[in-house]
């Protein structure tokens, strides 16, 4: 698992570290059952504050990309299905294309309902 980190870059870390991860998990790099490192252990060595990687793992739980299994740790969640792991990767792709454009997260989101919704109008 190789994640690093832009202090200049205006996506924060948090997101950052949440991208980087589900790209790697979206095209295999961290397969289903992967023990991923404790969350003090990635911000020491990113060097960021425990809180900012816990955000990012909390966001990938969310989404189903990870679970946490208590004192066990932090695993690659099984059971996606082709759907999800195809749009996985062209949400990774967005959110780096958005991250290159400088466009905010909150914008590039913003962008992403208003498709969606157009989407759900359309049916």
């Amino acid at each position: 698992m190789r994640i690093t980190v832009d202090p200049a870059s205006p996506v924060p870390p948090y997101e950052q570290v949440r991208g980087r991860l589900a790209e790697q998990i979206g095209d295999g790099r961290l397969p289903v059952g992967t023990r991923l490192p404790t969350v003090r252990r990635l911000a020491e060595e990113l060097g960021l504050a425990v809180n900012t990687v816990a955000r990012a793992y909390r966001e990938l739980e969310a989404a189903g990309l990870l679970e946490t299994r208590g004192r066990h740790g932090t695993f690659v969640a099984p059971g996606r299905d082709d759907a999800v792991d195809r749009l996985q990767r062209v949400a990774a792709g967005y959110a780096a294309e958005a991250a290159r454009l400088g466009v905010a997260p909150d914008a590039a989101l913003a962008l992403v309902r208003a498709a969606l919704d157009a989407a759900r109008r359309a049916e």
